[in-house]
């Protein structure tokens, strides 16, 4: 079994991390193909709005075919764009296979349900907490991954990497998954129509959406801003060092399988909970000693792990409601964190241009506030649509 989590943590990694890739490159990019600068942003949000279609399109495939043969046939097809990326001929191009590339890597959400149904049941949190550490271990290290490869060999020759750990994942879940039959027998349009029907059936599935975007906010304004804060005065810092937060990040996603046994003992709401508050504390600190790169460090790590504490606990309580559903379930939470990430990057970039490093952290006390009295709220308080709550 402990074989078998590595290869979903892994998977889950290396499948994510296409999405990302394109985010420390774009200077090369824009000057390679002469972009105006009002246009290069949208390389990366063609990756983040093809990620969050893919959640909601491809989240009933899992429940209702083999989940081995859906990760195959996904990394099989996310090769073949990340080659065409790699030959694009023009801006225009990479647009397009980057829409694709976050589309497809959507494969790596597809472990996290998987985990959870071959996880025993005393241990689902630990499991689902290793996967996301992989997961997030993923997305953090992908920016300084990108960066390494693309000042020595070009732009290019980043699509050529990803697309080769991306053809040894789909190699490994080949020879080392075990098939994985469909959880519920119905039709594409009848199992995305259902979508709707788990939301209002669950009152956890929704709030589990609000908090887990909010907490995403948050995670959204800083990272979207950093390289902007260490360029600007007192800190005149190049994009080399905004990469190295991102390996400071990586403490806070090695913690998941910690606090996947939090959970497992004391509960997820608990949990949850605690991960608001460790947020707030985050932005708190790195707000009172704005200057101090030690200060963004610490941070950077403590409200990292404050957010992974939302999405173990939010995933291991998804993951329970109906297991006939796990996909499509895991598939409208990930869709909300998604778009949470996406407004959080828009709302900080405008904070930091009108008012500084202290609108962002504005922005992330705000989102993680709100989030902290979501997560208190009873259930006649948050909705009174109808369904089981497990707050």
């Amino acid at each position: 079994m402990r074989n078998l989590v590595l290869l979903l943590a892994i998977g889950a990694g290396v499948g994510v991390s296409n999405v990302y890739y394109i985010q420390p490159i774009l200077g090369l990019v824009q000057h390679g193909f002469s972009v105006p600068a009002n246009l290069i942003g949208w390389a990366p949000t063609m990756a983040q709005i093809g990620y969050a279609t893919g959640m909601l399109l491809f989240a009933p495939l899992g429940d209702m075919l083999n989940r081995r043969s859906v990760i195959l046939v996904k990394g099989i097809f996310l090769v073949l764009v990340l080659i065409a990326a790699f030959f694009s001929p023009n801006f225009t191009t990479l647009l397009l296979t980057n829409a694709g590339i976050g589309l497809l890597s959507s494969v790596g959400q597809d472990f996290i349900p998987v985990a959870a149904h071959l996880a025993p049941e005393d241990r689902r949190g630990r499991v689902v907490g290793t996967v996301m550490t992989g997961l997030l271990t993923g997305i953090l290290l992908s920016r300084t991954l990108a960066g390494l490869v693309a000042e020595h060999y070009g732009w290019r020759a980043i699509y050529a990497v990803a697309a080769g750990l991306q053809g040894l994942v789909i190699l490994l879940v080949w020879r080392l998954l075990p098939p994985l039959p469909a959880s519920t027998n119905g039709r594409y349009a009848d199992l995305m129509a259902s979508l709707l029907k788990l939301w209002l059936k669950h009152a956890s599935l929704r709030r589990s959406v609000f908090i887990q975007a909010l907490l995403a906010i948050s995670l959204g304004a800083f990272w979207s801003t950093l390289a902007l804060v260490l360029a600007a005065p007192p800190f005149h810092q190049g994009p080399g060092t905004a990469g190295a937060y991102g390996i400071a990040g990586v403490a806070g996603a090695l913690a998941a399988p910690l606090l996947g046994r939090f959970v497992d003992r004391a509960g997820p709401v608990p949990t949850i909970r605690l991960g608001c508050l460790l947020v707030i504390l985050a932005f708190s600190g790195m707000w009172i000693f704005a200057n101090s790169m030690v200060s963004l460090a610490i941070g950077a790590v403590v409200f990292d792990l404050g957010v992974m504490a939302g999405i173990v606990s939010h995933q291991t309580i998804v993951n329970t409601l109906d297991p006939a559903a796990r996909s499509r379930l895991n598939g409208i939470l990930i869709t909300g964190a998604m778009f949470g990430v996406a407004l959080g990057a828009e709302v900080g970039n405008v904070a930091w241009a009108y008012v500084g490093w202290a609108g962002i952290c504005a922005v992330g006390l705000v989102a993680s506030c709100g989030a902290l009295l979501i997560s208190s709220l009873s259930t006649d308080a948050f909705c009174a649509c109808r369904g089981p709550d497990y707050f």
